[in-house]
């Protein structure tokens, strides 16, 4: 019997008061991702960081969203979505005040790896909870689409508040989750339903033979790697070059995440019009162009001329491939494989940035100049567009559409 604390409230389905509490953290996950972004050039200074080391503060939190993703399905078989999804609110609000609390580079990647695998476990346990709480059809469809918009415009936010809260204290970046965290797990507590337990997925090897499951996964992980990577990059050039305070950062990337967030509702069209695969390819070719054309021009002395094309095309290189990408890792799959499958696709796309953002900080921090690590970034959008023309190939011999 379940402890009074935990006691399943009465819900109905459809219930919008719980889509709005699963909206909300999924807003808080996606934050935590781009918040710290803006006040690393701050928190390097305040701490007589290098590059290298201040990254970690990025990396660790998708290093501990990848290490929990896949034990996520094990652990609420076995204590249950709701009782998970309150324990990691409430562990994510705790990391949130030490980590603010903190100067120590060490106790600061400990809670972000914590505050990653908090959020391994509320994403995928809100959609599950979705799924479990809103009828099939458009109700559903609905749902996760409001889900989804507010995860898009997530990373947008995290910038803004960024911007507002470094000049202040980069500590409120680290400390502002922690009370909405809270909101949350107070009205979490009214809504969120009790779900019927199952049994935890069992992972079939034979998922990764699955050829689209493998595309995606590399795809995204290319994508995902060379997008927070060269956001890292540009973040410091524009600091150290151009002197600009932390909302002039976040209002420079802001062309490389809203294009995103204001695309989450056409996904859909876009993808039913041209295909999975060509969207894809046609993301993969945006992406390396963005790069290509920062590393082989000039060191940019403005931000207009310089940096911005860039960030427009990545921006438009997610618009076209994020929805493509999560669509095709599953396409054609049983509900079984696809348990399986969605597990490794995500953990693929965070593994994307713990690879590339270590690398390109290295580079950045020991060579000469940014062109090295630009070189980096690009030979890994390379290999995202190779990897994207093996499923057009993949299309064209099956004669189906993708």
């Amino acid at each position: 019997m379940a402890e009074p604390l935990l006691a399943s409230p009465p819900v109905a389905p459809g219930d919008k008061r719980l889509l709005f509490v699963l909206s909300g953290n999924m807003v808080l996950d996606a934050i935590e991702v781009s918040v710290v972004l803006v006040a690393l050039p701050s928190i390097a200074a305040d701490l007589e960081l290098s590059i290298w080391a201040a990254q970690w503060l990025l990396t660790g939190f998708a290093a501990g969203f990848a290490a929990v993703l896949l034990l996520g399905p094990r652990l609420t078989a076995r204590w249950g979505l709701r009782r998970c999804y309150l324990a990691a609110l409430l562990v994510f609000a705790a990391a949130s005040v030490v980590g603010g609390l903190s100067e120590s580079l060490w106790v600061l990647i400990a809670a972000r790896l914590v505050k990653g695998g908090c959020a391994a476990l509320t994403a995928p346990a809100g959609l599950a909870l979705i799924a479990a709480t809103f009828p099939d059809g458009p109700p559903l469809r609905r749902a996760v689409s409001v889900y989804s918009l507010f995860g898009a415009a997530g990373f947008t936010l995290g910038l803004l508040l960024s911007g507002l809260l470094t000049p202040v204290s980069w500590h409120w970046t680290f400390l502002f989750p922690a009370p909405v965290a809270l909101g949350l797990l107070g009205w979490g507590l009214k809504v969120v339903p009790r779900t019927e337990r199952r049994g935890p997925p069992r992972f079939d090897p034979h998922v990764l033979r699955d050829g689209a499951l493998v595309r995606s996964t590399l795809g995204a992980a290319t994508l995902n790697g060379t997008y927070v990577a060269l956001l890292l990059l540009v973040t410091f050039h524009a600091a150290d070059r151009f002197g600009w305070r932390p909302w002039q950062l976040a209002l420079a990337l802001l062309p490389a995440c809203v294009p995103l967030a204001v695309a989450v509702p056409f996904a859909g069209r876009l993808t039913a019009r041209f295909g999975t695969a060509g969207s894809i390819a046609a993301g993969a070719v945006a992406a390396l162009a963005g790069q290509l054309l920062l590393l082989l021009r000039p060191l940019p002395r403005s931000y207009a001329v310089g940096v911005l094309p860039t960030l427009l095309l990545v921006g438009a290189a997610f618009v076209l491939s994020f929805a493509a990408l999560n669509l095709q890792a599953t396409h054609g799959l049983t509900p079984e494989a696809r348990a399986a499958a969605v597990p490794v696709y995500q953990t693929g796309v965070q593994l994307g940035g713990v690879l590339m953002l270590p690398l390109v900080a290295a580079l950045l921090t020991h060579a000469t100049g940014h062109r090295p690590a630009l070189l980096a970034i690009a030979l890994a959008g390379a290999v995202g567009v190779l990897v994207s023309l093996t499923g057009l190939r993949s299309r064209s011999a099956k004669g189906v559409p993708s």
